[in-house]
């Protein structure tokens, strides 16, 4: 990129970064101006706090990008509704979608430039390729397993650029998905259902592991509740078309109800119920954890987390699978309605 952050030849594309304000993003913003190639024709960062924090986005924002930069408020509704206002912001043919905490590489923007240059007319998006390091001196931990699985994974927003004529066709990004996971699964399944074709691009971006707590394996089974959104609207065969691993939900599920069954014969008196409760739930929950400290560091505090957390993980993604069950119940019809739309409004 220039200097300057001037114009120069190459694609026209926006880059649309959704961010609380994380650190992270200043890092992610260097690495954008650093990036050999053509430039953005605008960045636009879309602040998704909330409304009523009126402070300045916590960013060092380089002087190659700063002409570039546009700040669009999100009013914290979370990553889809955020990308929505990003893209639409943008008219340039092309939008690359960055998570804030992301490292371009050093040749990003010529790749990218090879990437679009290689698309015909029916492609509608090119995923980046993604890289996690990891620690080369120990095993990974359960989080940072968790973490490099985004370097497998298809159609990931971290970093995806799409033909803004394929967003426009299918809406966007469907803004019942609150949180940053599924929501960019369920885009792709609807562009290629539109029409579309999806190809894997050359240009490399990295993906650290973000620092995180012991409970955090515990806040990401929220994502069981998008799962039933995405089969109400997809249908249950999602998991194989979206390249998604299936996951223990099942195995959750059994393991609660174990639970539940071991609690309610205990409080009613009845014994032998309870203790095959119990039983089935130990043994359960047993599996659970050395499936997890198996392929781990096996630290003391590995293990201590992952014994605490693997008691605490079924009936936590049951509960969210069943307030979802709930919450989407009528999302098949919505789903329907929006598959007519799309073919409607067919490639615009």
């Amino acid at each position: 990129m220039t200097d300057t952050g001037e114009r120069t030849d190459g694609p026209e594309y926006a880059v649309v970064i959704p961010t609380l304000g994380r650190p992270s993003l200043s890092v992610t913003l260097r690495a954008l101006a650093d990036a050999k190639g053509p430039a953005p024709r605008r960045v636009v960062l879309v602040d998704d706090r909330p409304l009523e924090d009126c402070t300045p986005l916590p960013a060092d924002i380089p002087a190659e990008l700063a002409p570039l930069v546009e700040i669009a408020p999100g009013g914290a509704a979370g990553p889809a509704a955020a990308r929505n206002i990003g893209w639409r912001t943008a008219p340039e043919p092309w939008t690359v979608f960055l998570d804030d905490d992301v490292v371009p590489g050093p040749t990003w923007a010529d790749d990218l430039a090879a990437d679009l240059a290689a698309a015909g007319p029916g492609t509608g998006g090119v995923q980046a390729r993604i890289t996690v390091p990891l620690p080369e001196d120990r095993r990974p931990t359960d989080w940072e397993r968790n973490t490099a699985g985004l370097a497998t994974a298809r159609w990931i927003t971290a970093d995806m650029v799409y033909r803004r004529a394929a967003l426009a066709a299918v809406g966007g990004f469907d803004e019942r998905f609150p949180r940053a996971f599924r929501e960019d699964a369920d885009l792709a399944l609807r562009v290629m259902a539109a029409g579309w074709r999806l190809e894997r691009g050359s240009r490399v971006t990295v993906h650290p592991v973000r620092p995180a707590d012991r409970w955090v394996s515990v806040r990401t089974q929220a994502g069981n509740a998008d799962d039933v959104l995405m089969a109400k609207v997809h249908g249950r065969g999602w998991w194989a078309r979206a390249g998604a691993p299936r996951g223990r939900l099942p195995r959750h599920v059994a393991i609660a109800a174990a639970g539940a069954a071991a609690l309610t014969g205990a409080l009613a008196g009845r014994r032998r119920a309870a203790a095959a409760g119990a039983a089935l739930w130990l043994a359960g929950t047993a599996e659970f954890t050395l499936a997890r400290i198996r392929p781990g560091p096996r630290t003391p505090d590995e293990i201590v987390t992952m014994a605490v957390t693997s008691a605490v993980i079924p009936p936590v993604a049951t509960a969210h699978w069943l307030v979802g069950m709930v919450r989407h119940r009528s999302a098949a019809a919505f789903g329907r309605s929006a598959a007519r739309r799309t073919r409607t409004l067919g490639h615009v």
